[in-house]
């Protein structure tokens, strides 16, 4: 039956919404003080800081968590954002007035803005921060009940004048669009590209600032995601975001920045080795990844394929454990605790996925196939109702927090076993093969299909070369040493094999 699609996910995500504690950059050092340290200035909406920025109403802004994706020793983060407010009434209350205070040559100011503006500017509660619209100079004079005369512009003269006076003390501006909202309209987010989105732009290139289309950003990602999935970043609202989604805006945010190749920017992101994070079943690391029993599995040897000077691999996999219960077992959550942006994942799961939903013994399957069938079971080893999902959807859910975590995620088609019919391998390209893919397609992210690299692989040495030197006589699933050594290497054929992998730059050479 169809459901709400990414409860589950969703909860994942917030069950981490401590993460991103990147502790290592918050330790400060007596050789580089605060006063050194670069400032980056948020000036918005609601939608960047949401009324305390503690998310007291269940509602968080992305500037909230923007310095979690900085190197903390080397920039401080200060959101002056403050919710209801628009480009005039920020001006007007005096706000902007406090952070030209603190500029300083060399820090930053990004602004936002734009969900305020659209109504008609009087001396009405409901107009009070209406602007006028586009990118003129044309203006409108208010008397307020006090006698004072108030002069409204057009949005673009607002961001502009942001602009030159941030230049003005030798600080960078960065217009960004605003955030879209979770209004969709024939399956597609209503996107801002034709007003305020439009203008904002027009601002930045008329007077010389950086410019991120946060807008389209966003709504790319919601796009692909689709209405079912997005409603669950935005629990009171069709505007504000819950943490998860905060989250995620600012890991958008961060991609923006990249797109403008500052330099100088860029070096205020974490420089740490990042980290490559294998998750799975026994075919990645089979027991303690000590070879009991003569059996191994490829993440305990690919380690030595990578240049160890630039990038770390850690195996988490363990052994009977399905795409669900990685997840609902905890174990997922202990990785993404310690996953930071620019690290990545390799995921590769499916020999357990096939097991019974509810049986007395694990309780471990999946349902068959990629889409967001959904199916409310007993489960007698927790003795709790629970939902269990797809295979597909499972893989992204872990996809999905990855990503709101500034990782990259890498999806594998799982291992062929030693399974053979009249000299060839049995595949899993219309079963668990496929729907890895096609969770891998929907999420855009990279797909490794190791299933036909390996199956490839074997039926080049021939079934009796694979049983001999890949397998043992009792187990035609987990690989011997020989074996998880060929596997190891068809991982790393598949990483080679697109150029767009970004971890071809981790490898040795």
């Amino acid at each position: 039956m169809k459901i709400k699609a990414i409860q589950f996910s969703l909860k994942t995500i917030i069950s981490l919404l401590l993460l991103l504690a990147i502790s290592s950059f918050v330790i400060q050092n007596s050789s580089n003080p605060d006063s050194e340290k670069t400032s980056i200035f948020l000036i918005g909406d609601s939608t960047v800081r949401n009324q305390s920025g503690n998310g007291g109403s269940g509602q968080w802004g992305w500037g909230t968590f923007l310095q979690d994706f900085f190197d903390s020793t080397k920039v401080e983060v200060h959101n002056h954002a403050m919710a209801g407010r628009s480009t005039r009434t920020f001006i007007k209350e005096g706000r902007w007035e406090k952070v030209m205070e603190s500029l300083k040559p060399g820090d930053y100011v990004i602004m936002q803005f734009g969900h305020n503006e659209g109504s008609k500017p009087d001396t009405t509660r409901g107009g009070y921060r209406g602007v006028l619209r586009g990118m003129g100079d044309e203006t409108q004079e208010l008397i307020w009940p006090d006698g004072t005369v108030e002069t409204v512009h057009t949005y673009g003269w607002y961001l502009m004048k942001f602009i030159k006076e941030a230049k003005s003390k030798g600080a960078y501006p960065i217009v960004a669009s605003m955030i879209p909202r979770n209004k969709f309209q024939d399956g597609s987010v209503e996107r801002a590209n034709m007003d305020f989105g439009l203008w904002a732009k027009e601002a930045a290139r008329r007077a010389g600032a950086g410019f991120v289309d946060l807008n389209s950003i966003v709504a790319d990602q919601y796009d692909q995601w689709g209405p079912e999935v997005v409603k669950g970043l935005f629990e009171k609202d069709h505007t504000h975001t819950n943490e998860a989604g905060a989250r995620i805006n600012a890991w958008s945010v961060i991609q923006g920045l990249k797109s403008l190749e500052d330099e100088k920017l860029l070096a205020l992101l974490p420089s740490k080795k990042p980290t490559l994070y294998l998750i799975g079943d026994s075919t990645v690391k089979n027991g303690q990844g000590d070879g009991s029993g003569g059996l191994w599995g490829w993440g305990d040897f690919i380690a030595p394929y990578f240049d160890k000077e630039k990038i770390k691999v850690e195996n988490h996999a363990l052994g009977g454990t399905s795409s669900r219960t990685f997840q609902t077992y905890g174990l997922w959550n202990k990785v993404l605790d310690k996953i930071e942006p620019g690290d990545f994942v390799i995921m590769q799961f499916g020999h357990n996925d096939s097991s019974p939903l509810n049986d007395d013994a694990r309780a471990r399957g999946t349902i068959r196939g990629s889409g967001l069938e959904a199916l409310h079971i007993y489960n007698p080893i927790t003795k709790q109702q629970e939902t269990v999902y797809s295979y597909g959807q499972y893989l992204r859910n872990m996809i999905l927090d990855a990503k709101a975590k500034g990782a990259t995620p890498i999806v594998c088609s799982l291992v062929p076993r030693n399974s053979w019919n009249e000299g060839k391998v049995n595949r899993a390209s219309d079963g668990y093969g496929l729907w890895a893919k096609e969770a891998a397609e929907r999420a855009e992210v990279i797909f490794i299909d190791l299933n036909t690299i390996i199956a490839d692989g074997y039926e080049s040495k021939g079934e009796a070369f694979v049983r001999e030197h890949y397998f043992n006589t009792k187990d035609h699933t987990h690989t011997i040493e020989e074996g998880a050594k060929f596997n190891a290497e068809a991982v790393v054929k598949g990483i080679s094999r697109n150029p767009e992998n970004p971890l071809n730059g981790y490898l040795k050479k």
